[in-house]
C-alpha cells in the first residue's frame, strides 16, 4: 500500500444561507487528528472566518473556491498522496466527484482516503442509491428521475399529488419542495432544473416522523451507531430548519433497534469508511419506514451528535481514513473507553435553528424542505421541557422561552392557519394555540408534531399561566 504523507483536505467553501458553519468543526477536528499522525495537511478553503484556516493548524492553506478547476491546480502544484472529501460537506463531495470524473485524481495518483469514490457516487446519485438498497430489500420512497418538465408533471399525475421533489448532489435541500398541484410542481421544476443536475419526484411522506442515525464503520467492517436523533417537525421540514432532539423521545424499543439495524446494513452495503448520516421517514401510525437519504460524509447532524454525546465523530473518522480500526482507538474525550463503544445518554439535547430573515425585505418566512437558517444553538438538560426552554433563551433574540406575548394576541383562526403552514415562529404558534385552548389532538392533526412533544409544551404553557396568576 502506498505511504500517505501529504494530504489535501477540502473545506466547505464560503458560508451562506443554507450552509451554516458546522463543517468548520469537522474540518478542524480532522486536522488535529491528522497532525497527531505527523501528516502534512494542505487545506483548500476560501473562508478566512473559520477555525480550520487559523495559523498553526494546516501546514499550507489555499484560500481558493472548492471547485474542481482550482483544486486541480493545487494538486498539480502540491502533488499530494491522498485527499479527504468527507469533512467539507456537500461542496467538498461534489468537488471530489468532479475531480474523479475528470481523471485528475488518477492522473496524479491521489488516493481518496476513507469512504471510496464508488460509495460516494452511489449515495449521491438517487437512481443508484435506490437500486443498491432495493438489492438488499430495504425501502426507499417510490420515485423516478425526471429529465424535463412535461415528464415530471405526467409522472406526478400517475403517482398522485402531493409529490416530493428532491435534487441530487445538493446541500441544504436546494431546489427541493412539496407540490400539491400541477402549477406548484411546474414552478418547482423550473427552479430545480436551474440549480441541480438531477431531479427526482417521489411519493410524499409528509407527516411521517423524521429520524436520523449517525453511524461509524472501519475497513474491518466494525460498525456502531453513535447517536440517534428525532426532528420535532415531521418529514417535509428540512433538518436544518427543524428543532432536533437527541436521543429520540417517541420511538418504541422495537422501532429504535429496527432502524439501528437498517442503518448498519446500509452502511455495510455501500462500504462507507468513517462516518455517515442516515435519515428515515417513519409512519407514526403503521411503523412503516423509508430511507430518505444517506450522507457519506460529516453533516450538520454529525457536529450536533459529536457535541451531544461527547464522541468526537470527525476526529475518529479522520483516523479511520488513515487505516485505523475502531478497537485501535480510544475515545479522546473520556480517555478510557474504546471508540468501539456506543455512547449512552442519560440527558436530553435540543437543537434549535436561528434565522435572520428579518434583514431582508419581502422575504418568505415559511419553512420547508429547503434550508434558510444561518445557525443553531444546542442545550443539554435532564428533561425535554428544560432543554427546549434553555435553547430558546440561548438564541439571544430576547425570548424567555417557548411562550411569547406577540403570538398570544393572535386569534384562533390565524393560529390554525399558521399551524397548517409552518414558519420560523412555529414553536410560539404551537404554545399560543395551547394557551388559547386548542387540544393536543387538534394541533397534532394540523402540524404532525408528535403528541409527546405537544404534551410537554402544554406543561410549559400551564406553568406560564400559573406564573401569570
Amino acid at each position: 500500500m502506498k505511504k500517505i504523507q501529504k494530504i489535501i483536505l477540502l473545506g466547505s467553501g464560503a458560508l451562506k444561507i443554507g450552509e451554516a458553519g458546522e463543517f468548520d468543526y469537522s474540518g478542524t477536528q480532522a486536522i488535529k487528528a491528522l497532525k497527531e499522525e505527523g501528516k502534512t495537511i494542505i487545506l483548500v478553503n476560501p473562508n478566512i472566518a473559520t477555525i480550520q484556516t487559523s495559523e498553526g493548524l494546516a501546514d499550507k492553506i489555499y484560500f481558493l473556491p472548492v471547485s474542481a478547476d482550482f483544486v486541480s491546480k493545487v494538486i498539480t502544484k502540491e502533488k499530494p498522496d491522498g485527499i479527504l472529501l468527507s469533512f467539507g460537506g456537500q461542496t467538498a463531495l461534489n468537488c471530489g466527484i468532479a475531480l474523479h470524473r475528470k481523471g485528475t485524481l488518477k492522473r496524479y495518483n491521489v488516493s481518496v482516503l476513507g469512504t471510496p469514490m464508488r460509495a460516494i457516487i452511489d449515495t449521491e446519485d438517487r437512481k443508484l442509491f435506490a437500486s443498491r438498497l432495493s438489492a438488499i430489500s430495504l425501502l426507499t420512497a417510490r420515485g423516478k428521475i425526471i429529465t424535463n418538465i412535461d415528464e415530471g408533471i405526467k409522472f406526478a399525475e400517475s403517482l398522485g399529488f402531493p409529490v416530493m421533489l428532491r435534487t441530487g448532489f445538493a446541500l441544504g435541500g436546494t431546489g427541493s419542495g412539496i407540490a400539491e398541484n400541477r402549477e406548484t410542481l411546474r414552478k418547482l421544476l423550473i427552479n430545480a432544473f436551474a440549480t441541480s443536475p438531477q431531479i427526482i419526484l417521489e411519493e410524499c411522506l409528509y407527516g411521517w416522523k423524521e429520524i436520523e442515525y449517525e453511524v461509524v464503520r472501519d475497513h474491518d467492517d466494525n460498525c456502531i451507531t453513535v447517536c440517534n436523533m428525532e426532528n420535532l417537525d415531521p418529514v417535509g421540514i428540512h433538518t436544518g430548519e427543524s428543532i432536533v432532539i437527541a436521543p429520540s423521545q417517541t420511538l418504541t424499543n422495537y422501532e429504535y433497534y429496527h432502524l439501528r439495524d437498517i442503518a448498519i446494513r446500509t452502511i455495510r452495503e455501500f462500504g462507507i469508511i468513517g462516518e455517515c448520516n442516515i435519515q428515515y421517514a417513519l409512519n407514526p401510525k403503521t411503523g412503516e419506514y423509508r430511507i430518505i437519504e444517506v450522507n457519506a460524509r460529516l453533516s450538520r447532524s454529525s457536529a450536533l451528535a459529536s457535541k451531544a454525546t461527547g464522541y468526537p465523530l470527525a476526529y475518529v473518522a479522520a483516523k479511520l481514513a488513515l487505516g485505523y480500526t475502531l478497537p485501535d482507538l480510544t475515545n479522546s474525550i473520556t480517555k478510557k473507553t474504546s471508540a468501539f463503544f456506543e455512547p449512552a445518554l442519560d440527558y436530553v439535547v435540543v437543537k434549535i435553528p436561528r434565522w435572520d430573515l428579518g434583514k431582508y425585505a419581502r422575504v418568505d418566512e415559511h419553512i420547508g424542505s429547503e434550508m434558510k437558517s444561518v445557525g443553531e444553538v444546542m442545550s443539554i438538560a435532564r428533561t425535554f421541557k428544560e432543554a427546549i426552554q434553555k435553547a430558546m433563551r440561548m438564541l439571544n433574540l430576547g425570548y424567555e422561552g417557548v411562550v411569547r406575548q406577540k403570538e398570544l394576541s393572535l386569534d384562533i383562526q390565524t393560529l390554525r392557519e399558521r399551524l397548517k403552514h409552518p414558519d420560523t415562529r412555529r414553536i410560539f404558534i404551537v404554545s399560543a394555540a395551547l394557551f388559547k385552548g386548542l387540544t393536543v389532538a387538534e394541533i397534532y392533526a394540523l402540524t404532525g408534531i408528535d403528541p409527546w412533544f405537544l404534551y410537554s409544551i402544554e406543561r410549559i404553557v400551564h406553568t406560564y399561566k400559573k406564573l401569570i396568576q
